[in-house]
């Protein structure tokens, strides 16, 4: 099998390092042991950072190093000194155990800490000086974000780092969901059109800031358990090849006229414009849905979008009676999309509308 290496990566020498790509391929599994080394080699401790509480709890904190304790790296990298990584009340040791089956680890070998952003309150009077390393594991996800995630990112950052300039920071994430807000937030415009096997760098003025995305090579030739996957949904080459996870969403059953369109309002979203068309087919009133590639032209058409705007126009989806009319449509399934990358939006679109 081949396994992803930070080899690539690590050679563009960036503050953030965003590693995207097929889920099993040995992205958290390169960071993990790249953590073990630098702890080895200074000191540096490392940060696992979560979305919710619960994925730095028990079993599924324990669980982390798994891998890496199934491979016999830790006892490698350490001469037999260490056999394992523990996990015991949010921190990781190395470890071993003693002759009578008792596993051994002490305060002097604590090799990193977790955080969950959802907790971030916990952790603000907690110094971490040691800590030289950052992981943010599955930093996308189909399911919702933090409301302000990328602060509160940014808040258990700063809580971490303080004032010091020693840190480097991943971001591993499966292609499961191309919208999540860590693209637009950090300025990476063009992270969700990249390339397979290529490596974007971002620089922000005069600033020391740097940013490496790389999307990762496909493993699939190499990935033995494929042939579970072979069925003909292109929704599974997330996982059998890296490609970003797309819904399979209706798309427009047949031609219209103006004259068929009732209603028209708008969907702003994750720095796109959305035209929406409420129209009759032959007699079933649908919806279509499609992006608008020219400004609005007029100020009293009603525009949907999760951010607060002042304009009399815009609404945050809740509330007015034409807009409850525009979700019954979407509950009855009555909705129809220009191309399966409008139907993701609009989907992460409405996730969002549910969390206000």
């Amino acid at each position: 099998m081949k396994y992803y290496s930070l080899k690539r990566i690590l050679s563009k020498d960036a503050v953030y390092n965003l590693i995207i790509g097929e889920r099993s391929n040995g992205k958290t599994f390169a960071v993990l042991k790249y953590c073990i080394e630098q702890y080895l080699k200074d000191g540096g401790q490392f940060a696992l950072v979560r979305r919710w509480g619960v994925e730095i709890q028990g079993r599924r904190a324990s669980g982390v190093f798994s891998a890496i304790n199934e491979s016999g790296i830790v006892a490698k990298l350490t001469d037999n000194k260490y056999t394992f990584i523990h996990y015991w009340a949010g921190k990781y040791y190395l470890a071993y155990i003693d002759d009578k089956g008792k596993i051994i680890f002490g305060d002097d070998d604590i090799l990193g800490f977790t955080f969950a952003l959802s907790e971030q309150e916990h952790n603000k009077s907690i110094s971490y000086p040691k800590v030289k390393t950052i992981l943010f594991d599955e930093f996308i996800t189909k399911g919702m974000y933090l409301t302000d995630e990328f602060m509160a990112f940014m808040n258990t950052l700063s809580t971490i780092i303080r004032q010091r300039d020693n840190v480097k920071i991943f971001m591993c994430g499966n292609t499961v969901n191309k919208f999540n807000p860590y693209f637009e937030e950090m300025g990476l415009k063009h992270a969700n059109q990249m390339e397979q096997g290529t490596i974007d760098v971002y620089r922000y003025g005069d600033s020391k800031l740097t940013v490496a995305v790389e999307y990762c090579s496909s493993t699939e030739k190499h990935k033995k358990s494929n042939f579970y996957f072979a069925f003909e949904n292109p929704k599974l080459n997330m996982i059998t090849g890296g490609q970003w996870e797309l819904g399979l969403y209706p798309h427009l059953p047949m031609k219209y006229k103006p004259k068929d369109v009732y209603f028209t309002f708008f969907i702003e979203f994750d720095g796109q414009l959305f035209q929406c068309e409420v129209i009759d087919f032959d007699g079933n009133v649908g919806l279509y849905i499609h992006i608008k590639t020219t400004p609005l032209q007029n100020n009293n058409d009603l525009v949907l979008t999760l951010d607060y705007n002042h304009k009399m126009c815009y609404n945050n989806g809740r509330g007015l009676k034409v807009v409850n009319k525009i979700w019954s449509l979407f509950e009855m399934n009555k909705v129809c999309y220009q191309n399966n990358d409008v139907g993701n939006s609009i989907s992460n679109f409405i996730k969002g509308v549910k969390t206000l």
